[in-house]
């Protein structure tokens, strides 16, 4: 078994932590609160839909023999955040963590978009990611908790992106407003990080964004370095570390893991290595010597 696909960090190194994770229920949300919860946190999970959260947390009890509970929330709506944050004190008697992580996506061009759907993607991630940072940290500043806060971005939230514009400017926000609080509030002993996967295939999720008939047509793999998609403990120890103790220094950052994708396909000429063969590279080098023989005889 790959080194990568195995949990990092020892025993109890979440010990002492009450996490809130948004959109936990499911994908890598989950798979975060899981790793969590094996660590010794204690975890709220909350999305949308009531029953589902309710299951997943059960289902998260069962697996790691932790403490999960789920409460059903609409991120966009600051009074249901504020409601899940007093639950969890009662519940727990604190909180000094939240992973920002509930998001909407899919792939359109932008003209075919209404503006209720640009406003859906962007309520979600953009405001619900503010919605749950002020709720929280006003909490924290009042109750003087030093705490942590991580927030799920992507790499086009920097370089942006076409066909994803509602998300690009909602996660290019969120990264903002990491950078910006870490600033603000780490006088508090608040730490605000984030990361920024590449292709983290996500049943449902995935699905959703890209339709069968669509994932047909290219390669995934292809377009990353190393030539595979990631596993979801990569991504879950990552987060592990940065909600842990031992990131303690590190605040206003954003870590890539997506296997150098972001950096190949920003390159303007990248794309030739995948399309040119060793055969047409001696060409090509044949005939820049003859031009640059020319040019000094």
């Amino acid at each position: 078994m790959p080194h990568y696909t195995e949990p990092m960090l020892k025993e109890g190194s979440l010990k002492d932590k009450i996490i809130v994770v948004t959109g936990g229920g499911t994908g890598l949300g989950r798979s975060m609160s899981k790793y969590f919860l094996e660590l010794g946190a204690k975890v709220v999970i909350c999305s949308r839909k009531k029953e589902v959260i309710e299951q997943a947390a059960k289902e998260l009890q069962d697996e790691t023999g932790g403490q999960c509970i789920g409460f059903s929330c609409d991120v966009r709506n600051y009074e249901e955040v504020e409601s899940v944050l007093k639950q969890s004190v009662a519940e727990f008697g604190s909180v000094n963590g939240l992973v920002n992580n509930a998001a909407g996506n899919f792939i359109s061009p932008t003209e075919r978009l209404s503006h209720r759907a640009f406003d859906s993607v962007v309520d979600i991630v953009l405001k619900g990611s503010y919605n749950c940072s002020l709720a929280f940290g006003k909490y924290w500043i009042k109750n003087k908790i030093k705490a942590n806060v991580l927030s799920i971005v992507t790499t086009y939230a920097w370089v942006g992106s076409g066909y994803v514009v509602p998300s690009a400017c909602a996660k290019a926000g969120v990264l903002a407003m990491t950078r910006s609080l870490a600033v603000e509030w780490g006088k508090y002993g608040i730490r605000f990080n984030a990361i920024a996967p590449g292709p983290f295939p996500t049943k449902g999720a995935w699905d959703r964004l890209f339709p069968q008939e669509f994932l047909e047509k290219f390669d995934i793999n292809s377009k990353i370095p190393l030539g595979r998609v990631g596993e979801h403990q990569e991504l879950a120890n990552l987060a592990a570390y940065l909600m842990s103790e031992y990131s303690a220094y590190i605040n206003g950052d954003v870590i890539t893991i997506d296997g150098g994708e972001w950096m190949k396909n920003g390159g303007e000429f990248t794309w030739v290595g995948d399309m040119i063969s060793p055969e047409m590279w001696d060409h090509v080098e044949n005939l820049i010597k003859g031009k640059t023989g020319k040019s000094q005889s």
